[in-house]
């Protein structure tokens, strides 16, 4: 069973959050920012059993970014990677942001693990939104579906291929057998996904000042 908690502020939490962060530098190489939690919000992902709830990883998230940042770090602790959790938490940073009615996307530098998991999820989605598509679709149709920023979009068709220049501009050549056939190579065949439904997640964006309830 899995329980995600939501959510743990890290000026209220401060020695809990600095401790997740201290945790996450023994995994990401990148990972510099400890002490200085206050800002953040972090979402933790928990499995639990009868001994428990046993940590499997977090995401931490910006209270008030300017940048439309929806996710700041993420870890999946290596004992539990392979399962799905990682790109769980990516969609549930998604979800977030489609309750905040903005698009979002990851703070860079993203780490290797980090990259290949954030570029899984990215595919995913664009081909899910045009494998429903009829007729013609922009970025900003894509964008608005799943709220991931354009250039994002725009990064995960031309890695496709899907993305064509013609007469002084770019369109979406998002022929059906072709996405049909990277679905069945990155969508259907990739990897296990856990899936949020949004139905069940009750959250509000934080107001600023206010910290959420």
């Amino acid at each position: 069973m899995l329980a995600l908690y939501l959510q743990v502020d890290g000026k209220a939490n401060k020695v809990y959050c600095q401790n997740l962060c201290l945790l996450s530098k023994l995994f990401l190489d990148h990972k510099t920012l400890y002490y200085d939690v206050d800002p953040f919000l972090f979402y933790v992902l928990c499995e639990v059993d009868s001994d428990g709830y046993h940590t499997v990883g977090y995401f931490s998230k910006e209270k008030n970014c300017q940048d439309n940042y929806n996710l700041a770090c993420i870890l999946t602790l290596p004992a539990y990677q392979r399962k799905g959790y990682g790109k769980f938490l990516i969609s549930f940073a998604y979800s977030l942001s489609h309750l905040e009615g903005r698009p979002g996307t990851a703070e860079r530098p993203l780490s290797d693990l980090g990259a290949v998991s954030f570029r899984s999820y990215w595919t995913r989605q664009v081909l899910d939104v045009l494998r429903d598509c009829r007729g013609d679709i922009s970025v900003q149709d894509i964008s608005d579906r799943t709220m991931m920023m354009p250039a994002d979009i725009i990064e995960t068709l031309k890695q496709l291929n899907l993305l064509q220049y013609w007469k002084g501009s770019h369109y979406i050549a998002a022929n059906p057998k072709l996405v049909d056939e990277y679905w069945r190579i990155y969508g259907a065949n990739g990897g296990r996904w856990l899936e949020v439904d949004l139905k069940c997640l009750h959250w509000q964006p934080l107001t600023t000042g206010k910290p959420n309830k």
